[in-house]
């Protein structure tokens, strides 16, 4: 009976790997630096992880639990509260949606498909900053830390790959 409970557990807390590799994600992308303007140019690795997951396995990452990590990432970023939480469920219904045609596909689609998701992300989080803060904001960052997100993906989505394989296996 013990046994049979610990085994019950360990699937459960398997089935938490999206929800708290993108909540790691999201703090790690949080961390202060020290580098000036790295804030304005980290990459979106909350974006990362919340695509990953919806294109792989969508079942252990529901929009509530997105919409939390928006939330968070708000919070640990100092940003408005809900900026992120209203970009991150945008990103899952798109992702979601489109879902079919990029699961099971080569990584070169999959990384296309992130990139036609992180640009109009970073463009949405632009305009809603810039409307936030009352003022033109210079979009010279945000392009910045676009090109950075994309080039980080392929690691990062290998990490998340290998973890998935790790503790959940295949969907």
């Amino acid at each position: 009976m013990t046994g049979t409970l610990w085994f019950q557990a360990v699937a459960g807390l398997r089935r938490l790997t999206p929800l708290l590799s993108t909540l790691f994600l999201a703090v790690l992308g949080g961390l202060p630096f020290y580098l000036p303007g790295y804030a304005a140019v980290a990459p979106a690795l909350s974006l990362m992880a919340v695509y990953y997951w919806t294109v792989h396995r969508p079942d252990l990452l529901p929009a509530p639990a997105v919409f939390a990590v928006g939330l968070f990432v708000d919070i640990v970023s100092g940003l408005p509260l809900g900026v992120h939480a209203l970009l991150l469920l945008l990103a899952h219904a798109v992702v979601l949606a489109q879902r079919r045609f990029f699961h099971g596909k080569s990584f070169l689609v999959v990384w296309w498909g992130f990139a036609m998701v992180a640009a109009p992300a970073t463009l949405l989080t632009w305009l809603l900053l810039v409307a936030l803060a009352g003022r033109l904001i210079a979009p010279a960052p945000a392009l910045f830390q676009l090109g950075v997100t994309l080039a980080a993906y392929p690691l990062v989505s290998w990490l998340l790959a290998w973890a998935q394989r790790r503790l959940l296996g295949r969907a």
